[in-house]
């Protein structure tokens, strides 16, 4: 079963914490320094906020797969759709390693198919990059979601 995945930059870690906490009524299953995770099971979820993007907002969306074969269909779905395909394979981000690609949306929206392989001590291995997470460099860029104050948003 896949588990939807959200990814948003923070600017105050410790008081998104809280209000995510309090808003899921559960606290994190993981949290470091510039880093806390969600593993919901209702909604089923997981939901990511760090400090290590330019700006507040969206980082990605993604589907986090049980198991390899699911990802394979994934992938399969994505290369159909006719989408540019980026295959990281067994990588490490987030504080995971994981087998992972990337497809960015019309929009330009990333999104993360990724099946997890085990946890690591460090956001990412190997890596000297600045970025939010893992997200290739063209699909790094934050999302902005307006708020809008009054009347119906749909």
């Amino acid at each position: 079963m896949k588990r939807f995945h959200v990814h948003l930059h923070v600017d105050d870690l410790a008081r998104s914490i809280g209000f995510y906490s309090t808003l899921f009524a559960a606290e994190p299953t993981r949290v470091e320094a510039d880093y806390a995770k969600w593993m919901l099971d209702d909604p089923r979820i997981n939901f990511a906020i760090s400090t290590r993007g330019s700006r507040p907002g969206i980082d990605h969306l993604g589907f986090q797969t049980d198991d390899p074969e699911e990802l394979a269909g994934l992938r399969a779905r994505a290369e159909a759709a006719d989408l540019a395909l980026l295959n990281e394979g067994d990588t490490t981000c987030c504080y995971a390693r994981s087998e992972k690609h990337w497809v960015t949306d019309p929009q330009g929206i990333a999104w993360e198919h990724f099946h997890t392989l085990g946890s690591i001590p460090v956001f990412s291995e190997g890596s000297a990059q600045g970025s939010a997470c893992c997200a290739p460099a063209a699909r790094g860029k934050p999302v902005a979601v307006p708020i809008r104050s009054g009347g119906s948003c749909c």
